[in-house]
């Protein structure tokens, strides 16, 4: 783990993970190369895949806040990922969570059950418990 002087986690490791953690569904990472173009093009940023090398790789290490929010919008977290651990803990936990649904293939089904009301995922839930235990007549827990 590559830390600062304080013992916290660099700019460097934080994007690396981003890197490895979040990318198409069925496919690697990033290349620097796309994420460049991608902030170029989207957010009217100038970045070179270059030096988004040298932030992964820590040859550089004093990005400007432009560069850290253009980066942090790409990869779909809040800018306080980059300067805050804590705060890069909770993203990095939410983050497992999504590559975990991803790869259990459940990810279209919770987010389509996220944009219904209260009421109607309470009956997703119970249709879900019902066909839990025609699979598993044993009784097993979910």
């Amino acid at each position: 783990m590559v830390t600062d002087d304080n013992g916290a986690r660099s700019i460097a490791e934080k994007l690396d993970t981003l890197f490895h953690t979040v990318h198409p569904s069925g496919q690697g990472e990033y290349s620097h190369a796309a994420v460049a173009e991608a902030i170029r093009e989207q957010q009217g940023v100038a970045i070179s895949h270059t030096y988004i090398w040298q932030l992964r790789t820590g040859r550089r290490t004093n990005p400007t806040i432009q560069h850290l929010t253009a980066l942090a919008t790409f990869f779909g977290v809040p800018v306080a990922y980059f300067l805050d651990d804590n705060e890069a803990a909770r993203v990095e936990q939410d983050l497992e969570l999504l590559a975990a649904m991803k790869k259990a293939g459940v990810t279209d089904i919770a987010l389509r059950a996220a944009r219904l009301s209260p009421g109607s995922r309470d009956t997703v839930t119970a249709m879900l418990d019902q066909i839990w235990l025609l699979e598993h007549p044993e009784g097993e827990a979910p």
